[in-house]
C-alpha cells in the first residue's frame, strides 16, 4: 500500500542555479516543492557562492551535464511539471529548450532570470535572445519582474497600466499561455501587486504588503509554487493565486539570517511550532 500511494506523489522539476546561501535557485524551489507534499527533482546550470550580501562567484555546468540531469529524471521518473530560473548563458538556454520539447515537459514556468530586482542584468543580449525566442514560447506561464517585463515589452514601467499594457505585449509578442508582471520591484502601492494575462483575462492580484527586507528567493518561490500546483493538476489560475498566497505568507515568516537580505520562511508551519517551545 506504501509503494502505490508514494507512486502516486506528483513530481517537479526545477532547472536552476545553486545558491550556496540556501535563499533563492534550487534550494527554495525544492523546500517549495516539498512543502507542497510535491516530489523535487533538479538539474542544476550554476554553481554560485553567495550569501545575504551577495553573490561572489557564479560557474555554469557543462551543458552536457545540464542535459543528462533533464533526460536522468525524465526518462525515468517523469515529470508533471516543470520550472526553470537561472539559466546563465545562450547554449544552456537553447539546450533546455531542447529538451523541453523532445522530451514532451508540460507544464512549463519560466522564470526569465535576466535582471535582479535592483536593476541589474544578469546575462547577456545573446542569451535574452535566445530565452525569447527558443525557450518562452514553450512556457505556460512566465513570471518576469518589473525590469524583465521592460526588456520584454520595450516599455518603461512605472505604473500600473505599464504593467497591463507590458503584459499584453509580451503575451503577444512571445507566444506564451500566460503572464504574470511581478510588482515587487515596484514602489508604494504597487509594491508586490501582479497582473496576469492570457490573452482573455487581465487581473490585477493584490495581497497584503508585508514589512521586511528579508525577501531574498522570492521569485523563484513564486515560480516554483505554480509548478507544484500544477504538477498537483491545478489549473494555471489556480495555481498562479495560491502560489501568490503561500508567497505572501513565507514573506510573513521570513528568516533574519546573516548580515544582509534573509530568505523567506518556506516551512513557516515548523517556524510557528518553533516559536512556541
Amino acid at each position: 500500500m506504501n509503494a502505490e500511494i508514494i507512486s502516486k506523489i506528483p513530481v517537479a522539476l526545477t532547472i536552476a542555479g545553486s545558491d550556496s546561501g540556501g535563499g533563492a535557485g534550487i534550494q527554495a524551489d525544492l523546500r517549495t516543492f516539498a512543502f507542497h507534499c510535491v516530489h523535487g527533482t533538479s538539474a542544476i546550470t550554476c554553481v554560485t557562492a553567495q550569501n545575504t550580501l551577495g553573490v561572489m562567484r557564479v560557474d555554469a555546468m557543462p551543458t552536457k551535464a545540464v542535459v543528462a540531469q533533464i533526460q536522468a529524471v525524465v526518462e525515468d521518473i517523469g515529470v508533471q511539471a516543470a520550472k526553470t530560473g537561472m539559466l546563465l548563458n545562450q547554449e544552456i538556454i537553447f539546450a533546455v529548450a531542447q529538451q523541453v520539447e523532445a522530451l514532451q515537459i508540460d507544464n512549463l514556468v519560466v522564470d526569465p532570470v535576466m535582471v535582479s530586482r535592483t536593476g541589474a542584468q544578469l546575462i547577456d543580449d545573446d542569451a535574452v535572445k535566445t530565452l525569447c525566442h527558443a525557450l518562452i514560447p514553450k512556457a505556460a506561464i512566465i513570471t518576469p519582474n518589473r525590469y524583465e517585463a521592460q526588456i520584454l515589452s520595450g516599455l518603461q514601467i512605472n505604473s500600473l497600466k505599464d504593467m497591463q499594457a507590458a503584459a499584453e505585449i509580451i503575451y503577444k509578442t512571445l507566444r506564451t499561455k500566460a503572464v504574470l508582471v511581478k510588482g515587487g520591484g515596484m514602489q508604494g502601492n504597487l509594491r508586490g501587486v501582479d497582473i496576469w494575462f492570457d490573452g482573455e483575462k487581465l487581473e490585477v492580484l493584490t495581497t497584503k504588503q508585508v514589512q521586511t527586507t528579508n525577501t531574498h528567493g522570492t521569485g523563484c518561490t513564486l515560480s516554483a509554487a505554480i509548478a507544484a500546483n500544477l504538477a498537483k493538476g491545478k489549473n494555471l489560475w489556480q495555481a498562479v493565486q495560491q502560489a501568490k498566497e503561500y508567497v505572501t505568507t513565507t514573506l510573513t515568516y521570513a528568516l533574519d539570517i546573516g548580515e544582509g537580505q534573509g530568505p523567506v520562511g518556506h516551512f513557516f508551519p515548523l517556524c510557528e511550532l518553533k516559536a512556541e517551545d
